[in-house]
């Protein structure tokens, strides 16, 4: 999925995938073309710098069948420093405690319960936490705890302490009513 990049991802794309698609730009609009063209009853949303276990769609479609129309994955940071362990942590734990989880937790979701809730709201950032606000009113979820492998890059390149209040903040503001156009520039400028 690539959303009008002009580096080349394409073309490398389309040298090591089965189909590359090209949409508008803005995560919510590629994964709702995704999800348009996907054949299968489960979906499985990832970020493109978070890896599955083995064994996570068989968790995924167990979750399925037992009952949850939708959930996440508990989420393992790839960097070594001690910190991101209290990140990671606080992550899953906020996620299982809130039913929202964020997109480097690999949300899946049944098929006709995501488009029986509109998909991902059409916003620039935060559209992860507006489509399990959605989700969380309608069907029943799961919290899976084996862990994704999510890139802790961010976290590294811009500061443990840094990010963590940025990324509250952006959620605080957000429930609060704040454009997400606003919040997505101010997220790109303040992380670079």
């Amino acid at each position: 999925m690539d959303g009008g990049s002009a580096d080349g991802t394409p073309e490398i794309a389309q040298q090591l995938a089965d189909r590359v698609i090209v949409t508008a730009r803005g995560r919510a609009r590629q994964m709702n073309a995704g999800a348009h063209l996907a054949r299968g009853d489960v979906l499985l949303f990832l970020h493109a710098d978070t890896l599955l276990p083995p064994q996570a769609t068989d968790h995924a479609v167990a979750s399925v069948t037992n009952g949850a129309a939708w959930g996440w994955f508990d989420v393992h940071l790839s960097g070594q420093h001690p910190l991101l362990r209290v990140i990671e942590h606080c992550m899953s734990w906020r996620a299982g405690l809130t039913r929202i989880a964020t997109g480097d937790q690999a949300i899946f979701v049944k098929r006709d319960v995501f488009f029986r809730v509109g998909g991902y709201p059409d916003l620039a950032l935060m559209e992860d936490v507006a489509l399990c606000k959605l989700l969380r009113k309608n069907a029943a979820s799961h919290r899976i705890r084996l862990p994704v492998l999510s890139s802790s890059r961010r976290w590294e390149q811009h500061g443990m302490i840094r990010t963590i209040l940025l990324m509250w903040w952006l959620r605080l503001v957000f429930a609060f009513g704040a454009d997400s156009l606003r919040l997505a520039v101010r997220y790109d400028s303040r992380s670079r």
